[in-house]
C-alpha cells in the first residue's frame, strides 16, 4: 500500500527526483507568489481559496521553488499532495502523511502543501491535531470551495489561519503576461496611453484564467467550456449530489443575465423551479467561485435580504463562452469587470437605488458608513446618456452626503461641478491600475 502512495506522490513531487521544481510547473509570479512567501515562515496554516483554475497550483509551485532555492531546504521535507489524483483521494490524508513519514523519516519538520483539499472529509481535523502537536511544520492549503472560509475550515481552525483570496488575473497582471510594462500614470505619452487602450480592449471580453490567457480559438473556448463543466460536475454535483441539468440552467441564467437585478420569483418563471431549489443552488454556485452577488444597500439588514440582488460572474471571458450573449453586453462586462475588482482589494460594496428608480452602480462602504459612489458606463459622448448616468449618481452623492462621485467610461476623464458636489470622470483602465 504504501509503495502504492509513495509512488502516486512522486509524479506530483519531481524535486525529490531532480532537487527542483520543473520550468514548466512554475509559470509567471503574480502579486500573490510575494504575499505567500512573506506568510511562509509564520506557523499559521496558509489558505487560498479562490475558484477553480484561477492559478492556486501555480503558486504552490512557486513557493516550493524559492524554498529550494532560496531558503535550502532539503527536497524531501516538502510534500504536496493534489487530493485530485484519484488514488490520493481515495487513500486520504492520514495514510499518506503516515506513507510519506516512514519512507523519507520525517518526524519533526517538514513543508506541506495540500491541494483542493476540500476534497476530503475532516481535513480540518487532521491540520488541527499537528498544528497543536507544535511539530515543526508549515501548512498550505488550496480548495475551490467557499466551505473552506466557513463550517468546514473556520470553526476549528479560527485565529491558526492566513487566508488569500485568488482572483484570475487583474488587468495589471494582465499586462505583465502581455510583457506589456507599465509606465507611470502621471506622465503618460500618447503612444503609450494608446498602447494600455489596445490590451484593455483585448482585456475587456478575454478571459483572465491565467492558463487560458494565451490560448485561440478553439482551443481556448473548449477550455472555458471544460473549466464551466469542472466547477459544475467536481465543486458542486460530485459534493452535494444535485441535479446536473437544473444547475447548468440557473447557472446559464445568472451568467446570461450578469449585472442585473434578480430575484429568486424572475428566475423561477423563467426556469420553473421551486424557490427553495433556487436558492440553494444559487448558494452551490456562489460556493464554488462560479459567480458572486451585491445586495441593495439599506441599514436594516431584513431589507437587504428580501431586495433583488445583482449578480457578477467570476470571469468575464468564461461568461461570454458559456452564455448567451447580447449586443448590450459592453456596458455589463464593463460593470462586471469593476465588481471583481472591488472584490480583489477586498471592499464592501452594495448598488443602490432610490424610491423614484434611480440606480447607482456601486456604493462602498468603510467603517460603517458609504465613502464612495461609483457609476460605470461605457460611453458618455451622447448627452441624455450623461445626463442620466450624473442624475443617478448625485441621487446618490446626496443622499449619504457625498462631496464627490466618480463615473467610470471607456475613455472619458475630467470632472463637473454641481453647485457644491463634484463628479470626476475616469477611464476605467486607468482606474484599475491605481
Amino acid at each position: 500500500m504504501n509503495s502504492g502512495i509513495i509512488q502516486a506522490l512522486a509524479d506530483w513531487n519531481p524535486w525529490w527526483e531532480t532537487g527542483k521544481v520543473p520550468l514548466e510547473l512554475k509559470g509567471i509570479q503574480r502579486p500573490y507568489t510575494n504575499e505567500l512567501i512573506a506568510l511562509a515562515e509564520e506557523r499559521e496554516v496558509k489558505v487560498l481559496t479562490g475558484v477553480r483554475r484561477s492559478g492556486k497550483s501555480t503558486l504552490f509551485y512557486q513557493v516550493i521553488d524559492w524554498l529550494l532555492t532560496t531558503k535550502n531546504v532539503p527536497p524531501q521535507q516538502i510534500l504536496l499532495v493534489n487530493f485530485e489524483d484519484s488514488s490520493l483521494e481515495k487513500a486520504g490524508i492520514e495514510k499518506i502523511f503516515e506513507a510519506y513519514q516512514t519512507s523519507f523519516g520525517v518526524q519533526q519538520s517538514g513543508w506541506l502543501f495540500l491541494d483542493e483539499v476540500n476534497r476530503q472529509q475532516q481535513w480540518e481535523r487532521w491540520v488541527r491535531k499537528w498544528y497543536d502537536l507544535k511539530r515543526n511544520m508549515q501548512f498550505f492549503v488550496t480548495g475551490s470551495s467557499a466551505h473552506l472560509l466557513r463550517q468546514e475550515f473556520a470553526t476549528l481552525l479560527t485565529g491558526r489561519n492566513f487566508t488569500i483570496e485568488i482572483y484570475p488575473l487583474s488587468f495589471r497582471e494582465y499586462l505583465l503576461f502581455s510583457n506589456v510594462e507599465i509606465p507611470p500614470l502621471h506622465a503618460l505619452s500618447t503612444s503609450a496611453a494608446n498602447n494600455l487602450k489596445f490590451h484593455f480592449n483585448q482585456y475587456i471580453n478575454s478571459s483572465e484564467f491565467p492558463e487560458a490567457f494565451a490560448k485561440k480559438n478553439p482551443i481556448y473556448r473548449r477550455l472555458l467550456n471544460q473549466y464551466f463543466e469542472d466547477i459544475l460536475y467536481k465543486d458542486i454535483v460530485a459534493r452535494h449530489g444535485v441535479n446536473y441539468q437544473k444547475l447548468k440552467d440557473i447557472a446559464l441564467y445568472l451568467l446570461t443575465n450578469h449585472a442585473n437585478l434578480f430575484s429568486l420569483r424572475s428566475v423561477r418563471g423563467w426556469l420553473e423551479m421551486g424557490i427553495n431549489t433556487i436558492s440553494e443552488y444559487v448558494g452551490y454556485l456562489e460556493d464554488a467561485w462560479l459567480i458572486f452577488q451585491a445586495s441593495k444597500y439599506h441599514f436594516s439588514l431584513k431589507k437587504q435580504s428580501v431586495n433583488p440582488k445583482k449578480i457578477y460572474a467570476i470571469d468575464i471571458g468564461l461568461r461570454n463562452v458559456v452564455s448567451f450573449r447580447f449586443s448590450e453586453d459592453l456596458g455589463r462586462n464593463l460593470e462586471n469587470l469593476v465588481a471583481i475588482e472591488l472584490k480583489r482589494r477586498d471592499k464592501e460594496f452594495y448598488y443602490w437605488k432610490n424610491s423614484r428608480g434611480l440606480e447607482t452602480d456601486f456604493v462602498i462602504r468603510e467603517d460603517a458608513t458609504i465613502e464612495i459612489a461609483l457609476q460605470v458606463c461605457a460611453k458618455i459622448d451622447d448627452p441624455k446618456i450623461k445626463q442620466r448616468e450624473m442624475n443617478s449618481l448625485l441621487a446618490a452623492m446626496e443622499h449619504f452626503d457625498l462631496k464627490e462621485g466618480l463615473i467610470l467610461t471607456i475613455d472619458e476623464s475630467g470632472f463637473e461641478k454641481i453647485d457644491d458636489k463634484i463628479i470626476r470622470f475616469q477611464p476605467i483602465w486607468q482606474w484599475l491600475l491605481k
